[in-house]
């Protein structure tokens, strides 16, 4: 979590630009990540470059080339574009490098036919004055960058400011929750991960985090392996133009070389690819509905509806694999809702394949943003069914107060939550009045595919023993005895007080 003083250095390059005219916090957000970004490609050019002299041997990745930028009327040394070159030249020269060379040389930097490329052809350098632009770069450079959490802590906190001016209903999801999800998955090296509704690509980062944790010599000792997770590891689709630039950016800011990020509409015709992918990470919009003529017939087909959550649902189920798994936020209508539509889903769910688990988050887990009541599905495609038991978990305290400031707290229910998961078999004696327990299928067969956690939990209400109302007005007696000795006492009190005056 970013506090204090470097806090303080982030918010001050937030303020700059919007003193210096640019109020857009799309805008602002994508500005700093093309900086962050050219600051990235330049680290990993020099990084290389020690290796080759350490090593003797030519360069492995070359960022920029050798010879001349040749898209400006002023051609270039490729060196000139470099972060640690262009911040020392005086402002209007940096304006001129940034504007007039550095940006076309990122719009074409992706391979041909790539997702960066696709994404990046419409990049464009907006910081209007060059003090403004040397302002930003003198702040982003007292800011470190070099640690791999404190970065992404610092990356996370700018996104959350998207979230804060309610831009386009652009909400992220907090970090924690996702990395909940991700470790509940728990993602392999050999995983195809996809988030149909990527935003920033918050939930893609984390299983790339995750991924480097637990397997990172597995993978970066084998070719193959490390070929696969910077291609085909990733993918991730959004219909906002400027999330899919900042997703990619983001996603080769955590080191992820060419990931699959598509600007596209994942409920439309021609939505991705069916039957790829062994594990989805998401947190729709659930906001709205859509035209039956914009969403492809093939989802409509598995679930006629215009809802949006329960559409992205239907969706996930096709872009699985049998065996592949699903974690993703829901709002509580997908829980218990009563529409046709509602009851197909859950049973599809329940009955085609294995509903694992029912996470309910606390009413407050997206304020200040939205206070819809929401849970985490997880289940597995097989097309077979499969589920025997439903495990549910209600979560009271996710380590922040549930009102609109969000401040940590020590109370947070998460670290059980993954605890218990992971040793589902010991949860079977479990009894309804827990925080956790197992629900068989026939019981939400019974109950019409009900969700809702409080459909099975039990209260558990405290025997209270109450007194006889004879001993009750026994001790009223013996009270109203006890006052009537007492004001004897004192009016006698009060007699000699009386007697001694006079």
């Amino acid at each position: 979590m970013v506090t204090g003083e470097l806090r303080s250095k982030v918010d001050r390059v937030w303020d700059a630009f919007w003193s210096g005219g640019i109020a857009n916090p799309i805008e602002v957000i994508e500005q700093i990540t093309y900086l962050l970004f050219i600051r990235r490609l330049d680290e990993i050019h020099t990084r290389e470059e020690r290796k080759a002299n350490r090593t003797g041997k030519p360069m492995e990745r070359r960022v920029f080339p050798d010879g001349m930028d040749d898209t400006g009327r002023m051609p270039r040394p490729y060196d000139d574009l470099r972060w640690s070159a262009f911040t020392n030249r005086s402002p209007q020269e940096m304006f001129e490098i940034v504007g007039e060379h550095v940006f076309p040389f990122l719009r074409r930097m992706g391979g041909e036919g790539s997702s960066y490329a696709r994404n990046m052809k419409d990049a464009r350098f907006t910081i209007p004055t060059p003090a403004l632009l040397a302002k930003v770069v003198d702040l982003l450079a007292e800011i470190p960058m070099e640690d791999r959490d404190t970065k992404g802590d610092i990356y996370e906190y700018m996104l959350a400011k998207l979230s804060q001016s309610g831009q386009n209903g652009q909400f992220r999801t907090s970090r924690h929750i996702i990395k909940l999800m991700v470790d509940m998955t728990a993602p392999t090296p050999a995983d195809r991960i996809i988030d149909p509704a990527a935003g920033t690509a918050g939930f893609l980062v984390m299983a790339e985090e995750y991924l480097r944790e637990h397997y990172e010599d597995e993978i970066f000792a084998d070719d193959a392996k490390r070929d696969f997770f910077n291609t085909k590891a990733f993918t991730g689709y959004d219909s906002d133009a400027a999330m899919a630039r900042i997703a990619s950016m983001n996603m080769l800011l955590h080191g992820v070389e060419e990931p699959v990020i598509e600007r596209a509409d994942s409920l439309a015709e021609g939505h991705p690819a069916t039957e790829d992918y062994t594990l989805v990470l998401a947190n729709p919009p659930f906001a709205g509905s859509l035209d039956y003529e914009t969403t492809a017939k093939d989802l409509l087909q598995v679930v006629k509806t215009k809802k949006t959550e329960l559409l992205f649902l239907a969706l996930m189920v096709k872009l699985l694999k049998n065996g592949g798994r699903a974690a993703v936020i829901v709002p509580d209508g997908v829980l218990f809702g009563s529409s046709n539509a509602h009851k197909s889903l859950r049973k599809m769910l329940v009955e085609d394949h294995k509903l694992d688990a029912v996470v309910k988050l606390p009413s407050g887990t997206f304020k200040p943003y939205t206070g819809v009541s929401t849970a985490i599905l997880f289940f597995t495609k097989t097309s077979s069914g499969g589920t025997d038991h439903v495990w549910f978990y209600d979560v009271r305290a996710d380590g922040f107060t549930l009102d609109d400031k969000r401040t940590p707290i020590e109370a947070n229910d998460l670290p059980d939550v993954l605890t218990r998961w992971q040793n589902r078999d010991g949860e079977a004696d479990r009894r309804r009045t827990a925080q956790s327990f197992l629900v068989p299928k026939q019981e939400i067969v019974e109950n019409g595919y009900d969700l809702s956690i409080n459909r099975y939990k039990e209260i558990e209400h405290e025997e209270v023993e109450h007194r006889s109302p004879e001993e009750i007005l026994d001790e009223l007696d013996a009270l109203e005895v006890e006052i009537a000795e007492g004001l004897k006492r004192l009016r006698g009190m009060l007699a000699t007080g009386k007697a001694d005056a006079a």
